[in-house]
């Protein structure tokens, strides 16, 4: 590949598991963003995205009414202090991949949004014009993607860009 590329925007969804991981490996092996010309004003870059669980999914938690007057307001703020903690780690890891590839802060960029992660990728791409959606693909067996989903799938489906879908442990160097 030439050291320029025609992409403006990757995005690269990331959720901690070692298939994303290697997926953002693979894109910045593989994808070369556009050289910056004198007459822009935006630079090209790699977008890092994670999607947060909402609290009530990441207890597993679903309270519905609770008497005299709801939820424990130090349980919800334990929660969330709990799953930005969870982020940072997941944002500060994706990171460290990147510096492995001399990628320059100013051409990676980390967003996160919270909510149901197949539907907030799709929609995020759509809202940034992302060029390509770069994702991971753990492979559940049938059992499991008939009960979980397969966010990919989704992905490839309905998200308005192109979507690459990395499979499997083989295909990318595990630096990191």
């Amino acid at each position: 590949m030439s050291e320029s590329g025609n992409l403006n925007l990757v995005v690269v969804a990331v959720d901690g598991s070692q298939e994303s991981m290697n997926a953002l490996r693979w894109a910045l092996l593989n994808l070369k963003l556009r050289s910056p010309t004198p007459d822009t004003t935006d630079s090209a870059s790699f977008i890092i995205f994670h999607v947060q669980s909402p609290p009530s999914i990441a207890t597993g938690l679903n309270p519905g009414p609770i008497p005299f007057g709801g939820p424990i307001p130090a349980f919800a703020a334990a929660i969330e202090a709990h799953q930005k903690r969870i982020t940072d780690s997941i944002l500060y890891h994706a990171l460290g991949i990147c510096s492995q590839f001399n990628h320059t802060q100013a051409k990676v960029r980390t967003h996160v949004v919270v909510g149901e992660p197949k539907e907030k990728i799709c929609e995020t791409v759509q809202d940034l014009h992302a060029d390509v959606l770069v994702i991971g693909s753990r492979a559940f067996g049938p059992i499991k993607r008939m009960f979980l989903g397969s966010v990919s799938n989704y992905c490839a489906h309905h998200a308005q860009c192109p979507v690459i879908i990395i499979k499997g442990k083989d295909g990318v160097d595990k630096g990191n």
